[in-house]
């Protein structure tokens, strides 16, 4: 079986190479240093990744204007974009995936917008990704209409999309908005994505998380966090990841040895999120590149 090997989280290892954290989290680097963006993504590169995400999760409406600059969107869309493309090119090959984050904050889904609203804001994002992008990737959905918004929205430039959704760190078979995870399933068939994964949660919940996709006809994959789990109180835009505490039993190993597991339950797509660098990217494609 083929195994595509994704990259791994941008968010955390610009905030360790920045050494801060702040409300905005990867978007900071955008306003401040863009050439560690540049890094990011050639060193993921170089580790073994075939796919460049762009720093896009956090340049969301809701976000920007929290912090008073949401008249940036666009040109902060237009700069992540163009470095993850002239990373790639650099390398020679490999994809470029256009990410949105989840309206309304992470792992909060019912802070989030009806789907209808949601694909309104989705749509503006993927159109000024198209000229730039490969595909789509609606991240860390945690709930089934959240996904739903995702993927109406992201579907009016015509470009592929995969669905990466966030399951409950305590039982992986259940989203974080606590429905189960099988009833994604008719939203698939009836909108189509190219790829479906489970991102940003712990490890161990993915791996209980996989099985309940089987009988899907579109590649699977997973992407788990480092973190221990979700604080209570990183809860609404401006927490800042502080907040979180890393894994001290996740180096590049450990982080392996679930990857095979995910790969024995049929995932083709590998990668990292949250605390997952470069590092481990470089084991996952020392064991499964072809």
């Amino acid at each position: 079986m083929s195994v595509t090997i994704l990259d791994g989280g941008m968010g955390q290892e610009l905030v360790a190479r920045m050494g801060r954290a702040t409300g905005l989290w990867a978007t900071q680097a955008l306003l401040e240093a863009p050439e560690l963006v540049k890094a990011v993504h050639d060193d993921y590169f170089a580790a073994g990744a075939q796919i460049a995400t762009t720093n896009t999760y956090g340049v969301l409406p809701d976000r920007l204007e929290k912090h008073n600059i949401a008249d940036s969107l666009k040109r902060l869309t237009d700069l992540a974009c163009q470095i993850a493309v002239e990373a790639r090119d650099a390398h020679g090959s490999g994809l470029v995936l256009g990410s949105v984050g989840p309206l309304g904050f992470s792992y909060q889904p019912h802070l989030a917008p009806p789907s209808e609203r949601a694909a309104q804001a989705y749509a503006e994002l993927a159109e000024r990704q198209a000229p730039y992008v490969d595909a789509h990737i609606a991240e860390t959905m945690a709930s089934l209409d959240q996904a739903k918004g995702a993927l109406m929205g992201l579907s009016v430039t015509g470009k592929p999309i995969w669905l990466a959704l966030s399951v409950s760190d305590d039982d992986g078979t259940k989203l974080r908005s606590g429905e189960p995870l099988r009833d994604i399933l008719p939203l698939l068939a009836e909108h189509k994505p190219e790829a479906v994964l489970l991102n940003c949660s712990v490890p161990e919940a993915i791996s209980a998380g996989l099985p309940e996709l089987a009988g899907c006809d579109i590649p699977v994959g997973a992407y788990a966090n480092g973190f221990t789990g979700i604080a209570d109180a990183f809860n609404e835009i401006g927490a800042t990841v502080d907040i979180l505490t890393a894994r001290k039993d996740l180096d590049p190993t450990a982080y392996a040895e679930f990857a095979t597991d995910w790969v024995g339950k049929g995932a083709t797509l590998i990668g990292g999120c949250c605390e997952v660098g470069p590092a481990h990217i470089s084991e996952l494609s020392r064991r499964f590149a072809a």
